[in-house]
């Protein structure tokens, strides 16, 4: 099987309920679909009922009849989410008319029912925006209690029989930290090692990336990474991380050697954590777009309970994998 049949597979054998506050999108609707039919997640789509029935039928097949619809129009729900949004955020000294409009949120909607108990997961931003579907998900499901801050990163799943050897990868942060210090960088690396063991089983070794290697460039930009090295070898021994190192030293097993020759990561890495969001939105487009690896991001890590964001680009393939991401997150596999 291909890594990303692996996580399929796996989510399978442990199936949550996820919801999507994106049902009036095509894709979504067919990726939910595909996630039912192959045992993945029970699922309900957050939308207009009369849009999201209609999809289904479209569709014509027999799954549908296992998928829920909530539409925050009509919804007995909508009451007490509002109720418990008003609870969540009157110390912001919102008003009650106010909370009732959220409710009616979609992206509020879905996270207020995996806040509650009601969903095990949600799924959204095929449509909305990145800072919108994070936003929802930071207000009303919140950090984790035990994590510096919430991240991102991307599963990178490598082409069939990559020369490398390797079939998957992890980037972070892509999708969301814009500039980490030194510490925040460290964070990023932590848990972005966690994710990685946890979702494909494999123990990461950690590259954390720039235009140096070992001290071969002095910048500001470089102190910064070999500070959150410094730091990860301090509190986080038994972490294989390294750094600073190029992304060629750091992936090919020539160049690391080469580069930086006494470094148990250099040539050898899957876990890639950038120094910005610049370096990493940009990277991972690369490699999915020129060098052919599926993305499936960005994933959210960080945050009380299980809340992920599609990119806009997003097929049907990719909403069904995230899907699957999100179960093993529930289940304490992410």
């Amino acid at each position: 099987m291909t890594v990303l049949q692996e996580l399929r597979a796996r989510a399978a054998s442990r199936p949550a309920h996820i919801v999507l506050s994106e049902g009036h999108d095509p894709r979504i609707v067919a990726g939910a679909l595909e996630a039912v039919r192959s045992g993945i997640a029970r699922i309900t789509l957050i939308g207009p009922h009369a849009t999201v029935t209609a999809l289904l039928a479209e569709a014509g097949k027999t799954e549908q009849d296992q998928i829920a619809i909530e539409d925050p129009a009509t919804s007995a729900m909508t009451q007490e989410v509002a109720r418990a949004y008003y609870d969540l955020r009157k110390h912001k000294n919102i008003r009650e008319d106010y909370a009732a409009e959220q409710a009616r949120d979609p992206l509020v909607f879905a996270a207020m029912m995996v806040r509650n108990g009601d969903a095990d997961g949600t799924v959204g931003g095929a449509v909305a925006t990145t800072s919108d579907t994070v936003r929802a998900a930071l207000q009303v499901i919140g950090k984790a209690k035990d994590a510096p801050l919430v991240s991102s990163f991307f599963l990178m799943a490598l082409p069939e029989n990559h020369p490398s050897g390797r079939s998957a990868m992890t980037f972070g942060d892509c999708g969301l930290v814009i500039d980490p210090n030194a510490e925040e960088l460290a964070a990023i690396a932590v848990a972005s090692a966690a994710s990685h063991r946890q979702l494909l089983e494999e123990t990461p070794k950690v590259a954390l990336l720039s235009f140096s290697t070992m001290g071969s460039a002095r910048h500001p930009n470089v102190t910064k990474v070999s500070d959150a090295v410094a730091l990860l070898k301090e509190n986080h021994a038994g972490l294989d991380a390294d750094g600073e190192l190029q992304f060629d030293a750091a992936f090919v097993p020539d160049v690391g050697v080469s580069k930086a020759p006494h470094s148990a990561v250099a040539g050898h890495a899957n876990v890639m954590i950038f120094p910005n969001l610049d370096a990493g939105n940009i990277g991972y487009k690369i490699a999915q777009r020129i060098g052919g690896c599926d993305a499936i991001g960005p994933v959210l890590q960080g945050l009380a309970r299980p809340a992920n964001d599609l990119s806009r680009g997003c097929t049907a393939e990719d909403v069904t994998n995230m899907i699957a991401v999100t179960v093993l997150q529930a289940a304490g596999d992410g």
